[in-house]
């Protein structure tokens, strides 16, 4: 709840309780459309606002994502046995939708989840998606009212069992093939069941039914609404039962609504978010044993470029998030007006995961999606800032991790922002595009007049800026005792190689092409001639964009390519599941349970024992590790927890997709040491794709360099380095 005379002082109280007494408060930790939900406050039992506005974006793509949710759950029911259970838990997204958002964005899924059910399987599944649909509609508006399970069975029977039995009686009537054809399934269902019951000695039962269903055939017209209403009642008793635990776990977990988030009207709370003044700021996470910023004070003004800097874990993030408009636990944010989230003058926010921002189809789509249409923005000259001139017409699914990074970049600076919060943005980009983008903040800052907050790991960086905030275990450190953060040295040595044994994996001729056949196709990879022995250790480097994820695609025998052959012992890759591991950019993708222990058994079907000797290959002691919650873990250690997950299953190559990307540099240095140890002790074949050569030449003598889907070079570090300045 914001209360006058708090955050906004220059707001009058009554205005604030206005807002509030007609559910129109909003959050500034949700960041317009750029920024996905992150465990901020739900106000249970609001009502949405500002009804007659179009959905927004995060509306429609959250109701997309859970009505895909829905039919892939009621198919599951058409495809297994004994699966009904799916066909009741696929009420819960909808009912998740109707929870989180207006009802127009329930109709919108459930027209979007029915359409598609019927494209892939008919009429059949799209009747059963459409029936999620109304119940998870029905579940939600229970949910937000708090009514009790009998009021909700009653709204049931007064609302859906009219309309379920009026529609079916009056399609029956109209359409005599089929009432036929429901009739004498209903004979033939009791066929089966009467031969049954009488082959095991129920005669008599089998006998007094008989009449009962010759009833049922006969009067359709008036047994199909009775059975319609025991229906209705227990479908809605049994998906209120399994839907309102999860419900109940989303409360808890606090995240908001989409509609609960609207625009503030205009005129109240006008777009200010610096000078802002953090005063004693701390803020603990739910269920967290320690806060993750501690007494925090620092000021953030207009024209200047500060960077936070501090090892993995140390509460850079979070000091961002307050930053940009999340309400601390303790202690006083002062900013001179509201946090104006996506708005021209407002704040915009670059997070690490450039996925969870990019929702555009094509790239000029992105850059101006959700804004208003007359906001006459020219996305070329945008796009040229952040190094993607002539990339307006790309689809955004062919982009690289680092293209897509500069793109998220492109579209913060699209809204206009007077606070521009960067939060590891130059993570997945390389060595240029990280000095493009520096350069930009720094230009940004110094000739714009905007407030840049920079997180990074890297001293270049932070060099450049006018202020860096050093933060240790949430703590901040005296800028008069380190004014530019310096990492220690990367400590390399010299370790022993293992033995080189024969030719493991061999590409000949590899291409691809993306959307092959399409005005969209776009070459990633061409004529690629590539033998990496067993035991050996490579460096595939390359610009954004030169093709190496694609590359440890084919190698990991992920993708088939589109040319040539890509082999394993002189078979396709594609047919030796698990024999080649690949570890994706960003770890937690790829960890799917709860704890450690429940992860490595899913990812590799090991046992206790198992598990217990995978954590201790990656440097992880069971005992402390097995049965920690995966989300209580740093950046470091998912990255060694999906390791292990993928060494239990002892493949004999193992591919790293950008391994050391959001890493500080102690956690970089475990990570070499971890990998050193698995080449030297089981001889591994390690494929390593990145674009920094800082340590992995010490895991990886032989580099290989890429640029635009060709090998340009194919020896040592010096070499590739060369080649990638000069490219």
């Amino acid at each position: 709840m914001i209360g006058a005379g708090s955050r906004y002082p220059h707001v009058p109280r009554g205005t604030m309780t206005r807002l509030a007494r007609h559910g129109r408060l909003w959050s500034p930790a949700y960041l317009g459309r750029r920024v996905r939900p992150h465990n901020s406050p739900t106000v249970e039992g609001s009502r949405p606002v500002a009804r007659t506005r179009p959905l927004r974006p995060l509306e429609l793509a959250e109701a997309a994502v859970l009505a895909d949710v829905t039919v892939a759950l009621c198919l599951l029911w058409w495809l297994l046995p004994f699966g009904q259970i799916f066909l009741a838990a696929a009420v819960t997204p909808m009912a998740v939708i109707a929870v989180r958002n207006r009802p127009r964005a329930v109709l919108a899924g459930g027209i979007a989840a029915v359409t598609v059910s019927f494209l892939i399987a008919g009429t059949g599944l799209a009747s059963n998606v459409a029936g999620c649909a109304v119940y998870g509609a029905l579940l939600g508006v229970a949910w937000r009212r708090r009514w009790g399970a009998a009021r909700t069975i009653a709204v049931a029977v007064a609302v859906i069992w009219p309309a379920a039995a009026g529609g079916t009686v009056a399609v029956l009537a109209v359409l005599g093939s089929l009432r036929k054809l429901t009739l004498d399934q209903i004979t033939n269902v009791w066929g089966g069941a009467s031969r049954t019951l009488r082959g095991i000695g129920l005669i008599r039962v089998a006998r007094a039914f008989d009449p009962a269903v010759r009833w049922i055939v006969v009067h359709w017209w008036a047994s199909i609404p009775m059975f319609l209403l025991v229906f209705t009642v227990v479908a809605t008793w049994l998906t209120r039962l399994l839907t309102w635990p999860a419900l109940h776990r989303l409360a808890r977990v606090g995240l908001p609504t989409a509609s609960e988030q609207p625009e503030p009207p205009d005129g109240v709370v006008p777009p200010g978010p610096v000078p802002v003044e953090l005063v004693n700021v701390s803020h603990r996470y739910p269920a967290a044993a320690e806060p993750a910023l501690w007494d925090v004070s620092l000021t953030v003004r207009p024209g200047e470029f500060d960077a936070v800097v501090g090892p993995n874990g140390s509460g850079k993030s979070t000091l961002t998030r307050i930053l940009g408009g999340r309400s601390p636990t303790t202690g006083e944010v002062r900013r001179a007006g509201g946090v104006g989230p996506g708005r021209p003058g407002g704040t915009s926010m670059i997070f690490q995961r450039p996925e969870s921002q990019v929702l555009g189809v094509r790239v000029c789509d992105d850059v101006v999606w959700g804004l208003p249409r007359d906001q006459g923005i020219d996305v070329g000259s945008v796009l040229a800032r952040v190094g993607l001139a002539g990339f307006a017409d790309r689809e955004t699914a062919t982009l690289s991790g680092g293209e897509l990074q500069r793109l998220a970049v492109a579209a913060a600076l699209a809204r206009e922002p007077c606070l521009l919060i960067s939060d590891e943005s130059t993570s997945m980009v390389d060595a240029i595009g990280r000095r493009l983008l520096t350069d930009l903040f720094a230009g940004l800052a110094a000739e714009d007049g905007l407030a840049v907050v920079h997180v990074t790991h890297r001293p270049a960086e932070a060099e450049r800026a006018d202020h860096a905030f050093m933060l240790a275990a949430g703590r901040l450190r005296d800028a008069a005792d380190t004014p530019i953060w310096t990492p220690p040295p990367l400590a390399t040595r010299e370790r022993p190689r293992p033995p080189i044994g024969g030719r493991l994996l061999q590409l000949h001729g590899v291409g691809h092409v993306y959307s092959a056949g399409t005005p969209w196709a776009h070459r990633a990879l061409a004529g690629i001639d590539l033998t990496i022995s067993e035991g050996e250790g490579l460096l595939v480097v390359g610009h954004n964009g030169s093709g190496k994820s694609t590359l440890a695609w084919i190698l990991a025998g992920v993708l088939v390519p589109t040319e040539g052959e890509a082999l394993l012992d002189g078979r396709p890759v594609d047919e030796h599941v698990g024999r080649v591991a690949l570890s994706f950019q960003h770890a937690r993708l790829q960890l799917l349970r709860n704890t450690i222990r429940s992860d490595i058994k899913a990812a590799s079907g090991v046992d206790d024992a198992g598990v217990a000797d995978s954590l201790r290959l990656v440097g992880l002691d069971p005992e402390q590790f097995a049965d920690r919650p995966i989300d209580q873990l740093s950046g470091g250690q998912q990255r060694r927890v999906a390791l292990a997950g993928l060494l239990a299953r002892k493949p004999r190559v193992l591919v790293l997709d950008e391994p050391f990307a959001g890493l500080d540099d102690q956690g970089r240095a475990g990570l070499i040491e971890v990998l050193a140890g698995l080449q030297t002790e089981s001889g591994l074949t390690l494929i390593l794709i990145s674009h920094d050569v800082e340590g992995a030449d010490q895991l990886a003598p032989r580099v290989v360099a890429l640029d635009r889907g060709r090998v340009v070079t194919d020896g040592s570090v010096t070499l590739a380095s060369a080649a990638l300045e000069a490219g």
